[in-house]
């Protein structure tokens, strides 16, 4: 017992911790115009490929351009495009899987078809195809990883309501004469939230990889816009000459992913113990 509530303290200052790192990530983010040494666009002959310094704490790119106000301004580019897209994803894969579930019949078969013909493909694959066809952009490239992300979503949601909904308090609420819709938001929802919640923060570094390879390969996000992915497809072909144009939007994505990571592995085990009281 005592041992399990010390784990349970331990796993709790964890989240806190993880919490905390992303909330800074995401408030950096958001205050990355006001953060920035430099114009992030603007390019300087005189300071191409220009090594760390005072005036360009991470150094300079091809252009001469600030990699350091790049990669505050890449932030708010890959952190909240990879967001967003999760909470699309989130809502739409959820509400398919919960109807399905709950409905069962021809809508279960209808959704879950789609689902497993969307993941016959590898997603990454699908999202070239898809970010070829419709061209670059962000829009396009969060359109193109969110084909195959909502499927993730629908098939727990379906499968959490199928185990949830023969529970005795599923049965007392539909003899008090609600609707499948109340009961699907106020009974079910709430009960399902954990499992959805640990799966949609480890989906922000996926979905964060995700958008920066496609950039890399030129179907993402395209100059002059800052994104780390296509910040590391430019500075490439001058990595011995300058690694710091590399280094920099890399450690940056690394960093980032491996904390929402964390942060869904810390949560799973939170939830884990708390259920297990």
């Amino acid at each position: 017992m005592k041992e399990r509530k010390n784990r349970r303290r331990r796993n709790r200052t964890r989240l806190y911790i993880l919490l905390s790192l992303a909330g800074l990530l995401i408030l950096l983010s958001i205050l990355a115009p006001l953060l920035t040494p430099n114009d992030p666009n603007a390019t300087s002959a005189l300071h191409m490929n220009e090594a760390p310094s005072r005036d360009f704490p991470f150094g300079t790119d091809r252009y001469g351009r600030c990699i350091c106000s790049r990669v505050l301004m890449g932030a708010r580019t890959s952190i909240f495009s990879a967001v967003t897209l999760v909470a699309v994803t989130f809502v739409f894969g959820t509400v398919l899987g919960m109807l399905a579930g709950w409905f069962g019949g021809a809508a279960d078969t209808a959704v879950m078809r789609l689902a497993d013909v969307f993941l016959a493909f590898p997603q990454m694959v699908l999202a070239i195809a898809v970010a070829g066809i419709l061209g670059g952009g962000m829009f396009n490239a969060m359109l193109a990883m969110g084909v195959t992300g909502w499927t993730l979503y629908a098939r727990l949601a379906r499968a959490q309501v199928l185990a949830l909904k023969k529970e005795a308090y599923v049965s007392a609420a539909r003899l008090t004469g609600q609707g499948a819709l109340p009961i699907l938001l106020k009974t079910l929802l709430p009960n399902m939230l954990g499992p959805l919640a640990v799966n949609a923060s480890t989906q922000i570094g996926t979905m964060m990889i995700g958008i920066a390879g496609l950039s890399f390969l030129g179907i993402g996000v395209t100059e002059p816009q800052a994104e780390w992915g296509s910040m590391i497809s430019g500075a490439r072909a001058y990595i011995q000459l300058a690694p710091w144009a590399v280094l920099a939007p890399a450690a940056a994505t690394i960093l980032t992913v491996m904390i929402f990571n964390c942060l869904g592995d810390c949560l799973r085990d939170v939830l884990d113990v708390e259920g297990a009281r």
